[in-house]
């Protein structure tokens, strides 16, 4: 698919275009990558099938972009953004990846240090370049250095975003070779880890050699690091590395269950194994020479004296000791959630409206969905006033009366009144009180000032729980992954006071965020915190990305009980103040 490649060019040309002060076109752009980069169908297919036409009926794509996407689907290049890039060679993805550092910082950048990447970068921030530049300074300067460092630390890991939808192409392909009885993916993807290295895939197949042969020939893989009778291991496009291997039918539970736990896990089953006088291995699970269990991940469980183990839980976390007490957690499931709390609409700078934010989610089987746009701090997000937010929410009633007249006056699907309010540096609201009593519920969040120390941090979110108004605090730690680290704050002192004031905390399922992550999801079940899993979707389309806070949340043993938007509405709103 070239939604992902597509929808990064047209982030570059936001970027390229925002440098040169261009008016409105970087938001058009950056619009149209959204589009693409959220789009279900490959654009690709659309273009074969209605040409131009179909392309500008796309949401935000008009003429002139529809124009760059045919292009670049026909040439495999866009010229515009070919020169853009002569104009200023710079690595803007390197670049723009070290926090703090948008398009005009690039080009002063670019234009008084010559910088056009990392490593430029670096160089010239440990030289103490850097600070003398205006609007820069010495801590700016520190502050590079550390994202530089973090980005080292981070480096060949992916988002789920960024390697899932290949992985499901090839998955896809790989089902309909002839032969092919049974295939999945394994290791961390498998376990739905935040970031991912490489992906590995286990096949079951009566010609394993017609198996190799599509593998490796597949679209998008640039080198083959090796191929033999039933393994093969390539680099494709995007940069990760993609593993096969066709196993035997009855060893092919014991493969799974191998190459899809943590190291510490395997370890953790092969002593349980061992002391039952067992052999586990990725063969199967053996007394003496003798094949006991194999053929299924239940079979070698179940033999081990454990149910199965959801693979997301399996990190040597305590489910082993779990399992072999018979007390594993009846995790939460994909199709669990009742509704969304935290989406924004075109109100606030996202793509959508309201109407059509809600018909995604009725058609994704929702009861509701809770409508948050930004408060009037964050203005670049086109933040909302109180003035604005009460015409917003007049819009929502009347939109609600309708949805009620076409189920025939029952209320079978609402649209709730939210916002994301900003958490201002000494803790208080951006917004008045009087404004969020009128709302359904208030979502606040830390949008500046992320460098606080550790005592301050925790002051200022524990002030904002107090608000009688504040229900949910959105993306608690404020981390962006592969760009910035968590701040700094004592989470067992806010876990108490969530616990006090009866504030959830989200689970943010944005894949840049997924924040709480897997482990402090786990410590807030520990406080009887409870969670609200959201998307803090900008698209209707990224409604979908629900699935991978689903995923952290299981990774971090959260039940049902402990997602209060897994609850019908009623339920719900119980759970707010």
């Amino acid at each position: 698919m070239k939604n992902q490649e597509l929808a990064k060019i047209f982030y570059e040309i936001a970027n390229f275009l925002a440098m040169d002060n261009v008016p409105f076109k970087p938001y058009a752009y950056e619009r149209a990558a959204l589009t693409i980069e959220t789009l279900e169908n490959d654009i690709e297919e659309i273009y074969q099938k209605g040409g131009k036409k179909a392309l500008e009926e796309l949401s935000g794509v008009g003429k002139n972009i529809a124009a760059h996407i045919s292009e670049y689907l026909d040439t495999g290049k866009i010229r515009y953004y070919n020169d853009l890039k002569r104009k200023t060679p710079v690595n803007f993805q390197e670049l723009s990846s070290v926090e703090g550092l948008g398009p005009r910082r690039v080009k002063i950048l670019y234009q008084k240090l010559n910088v056009k990447n990392l490593k430029d970068l670096e160089k010239a921030a440990k030289a103490h370049k850097v600070a003398s530049l205006f609007g820069f300074g010495e801590k700016t300067e520190k502050n590079i250095l550390e994202g530089v460092k973090f980005l080292k630390r981070s480096k060949g890991r992916f988002l789920l975003n960024e390697i899932l939808p290949k992985t499901k192409e090839v998955y896809e392909k790989l089902k309909k070779i002839r032969g092919v009885e049974r295939v999945d993916y394994c290791g961390s993807l498998r376990r739905m880890k935040e970031t991912i290295g490489d992906v590995d895939f286990l096949v079951i197949a009566r010609h394993p050699s017609l198996v190799m042969d599509s593998f490796v020939s597949m679209p998008g893989v640039i080198k083959i690091w090796g191929k033999g009778a039933t393994k093969a291991s390539v680099r494709m496009r995007e940069g990760f590395d993609m593993d096969i291997r066709v196993v035997p039918k009855r060893s092919y539970g014991a493969a799974l269950q191998y190459f899809t736990g943590a190291k510490e896990h395997n370890i953790a089953t092969r002593l349980i194994a061992m002391g039952k006088g067992l052999k586990l291995s990725e063969y199967g699970l053996f007394r003496g020479p003798k094949m006991i269990a194999g053929e299924s991940e239940e079979d070698v469980y179940r033999a081990l004296g454990m149910p199965w183990i959801p693979p997301e839980m399996r990190e040597d976390r305590g489910e082993v000791e779990a399992a072999l007490k018979n007390k594993l957690p009846e995790i939460v499931g994909f199709s669990d959630i009742k509704g969304d709390l935290h989406v924004h609409s075109d109100w606030d700078g996202g793509t959508n409206s309201i109407k059509e934010i809600a018909e995604a989610a009725i058609e994704m089987g929702y009861e509701y969905v809770g409508i948050a746009d930004h408060t009037k701090f964050l203005r670049i997000e086109h933040g909302l006033n109180e003035k604005q937010l009460e015409r917003r929410n007049k819009e929502i009633d009347k939109l609600n009366t309708r949805l009620r007249q076409g189920y025939g006056g029952q209320a079978k699907f609402k649209i709730l009144k939210g916002c994301e309010a900003n958490i201002l540096k000494d803790g208080s609201i951006d917004i008045k009180d009087e404004a969020l009593e009128k709302l359904d519920y208030v979502i606040a969040g830390i949008h500046s000032n992320f460098k606080m120390p550790r005592d301050k941090m925790t002051a200022r979110l524990i002030r904002a729980m107090k608000n009688p108004n504040v229900d949910i605090i959105s993306h608690p730690t404020g981390r962006i992954l592969k760009k910035r680290d968590e701040y700094q704050i004592d989470l067992d002192k806010v876990l108490r006071a969530a616990k006090e004031t009866g504030t959830i905390l989200e689970a943010n399922a944005s894949p840049e965020r997924l924040d709480l992550n897997d482990q402090n999801i786990k410590r807030a079940k520990e406080f009887q915190v409870k969670i609200a899993v959201n998307t803090d979707a900008h698209h209707k389309n990224q409604l979908k990305l629900i699935e991978l806070g689903i995923a952290q949340a299981r990774r971090g043993w959260a039940e049902k009980k402990d997602v209060i938007n897994c609850y019908p509405l009623q339920k719900m709103l119980t759970f707010l103040k």
